[in-house]
């Protein structure tokens, strides 16, 4: 049974209706990334912090997940399949894939400030003042811009034993994500899937310059 590793990023989930990381403009929704999205601004404005991350939450109870998300879990059928996303929504769970990493962490989940490894299930609105038994305020479990990247050697460790690697709706542009491709073996088949694909120059990478959907379509017809 081949090992298949899958790297998806934003336009995985962007067909769903998910708000993709950043508009043309460099602001997330209208605001600077490093408002909503740092440990610095977290410290400044809490608050805010916390209710970008609740209509985020909010919205991902409103979407589905796309067929595409729906394909890759059908790969599972007939092979290994492991799942690394940059993706914060829980879209590729729902869609029936069974064994995701989220490098970039979850919406669905919160965890303690006093406590990294205190992590919870959690579905509703964070506001100021939900603690965990400790004591310490609870914030989003995302990991934020200067923040370490916990799961990174995880996937490093995954990418190693693909047969077949699978990128989906990234730019490869964002590290450490974007490096995990230089650690499948040499002999590895690279598929890349995304409608406006980045510049590469591996030999090994087949370049698939559609839709999550679309791509997925000759992904299943190959395999």
């Amino acid at each position: 049974m081949k090992h298949i590793v899958v790297l998806t990023g934003a336009g995985m989930s962007a067909e769903s209706g998910v708000k993709t990381f950043r508009d043309h403009d460099g602001l997330w929704e209208g605001h600077d990334v490093m408002k909503v999205a740092s440990p610095e601004g977290f410290r400044e404005n809490p608050e805010l912090v916390l209710d970008f991350y609740n209509q985020r939450r909010r919205q991902l109870k409103e979407v589905q997940p796309n067929q595409a998300h729906k394909n890759i879990a059908l790969l599972e059928a007939n092979h290994k399949v492991t799942i690394v996303t940059q993706n914060v929504d829980d879209l590729h769970e729902r869609a029936g894939s069974t064994n995701v990493v989220h490098l970039h962490g979850e919406l669905k989940k919160v965890r303690s400030t006093g406590n990294p490894r205190d992590i919870k299930v959690w579905t509703e609105d964070i506001n100021l003042g939900d603690t965990c038994e400790k004591g310490y305020q609870l914030r989003p479990h995302i990991v934020w811009f200067g923040e370490d990247v916990p799961m990174i050697e995880k996937a490093v460790e995954i990418c190693i034993t693909a047969d077949i690697l699978l990128i989906i709706g990234t730019s490869m542009q964002v590290y450490p994500a974007a490096g995990l491709m230089h650690y499948v073996s040499d002999d590895t088949p690279i598929y890349y899937i995304d409608p406006k694909p980045a510049v590469v120059r591996n030999q090994n990478i087949n370049v698939i310059a559609k839709t999550a959907t679309e791509g997925m379509k000759e992904i299943l017809k190959m395999l």
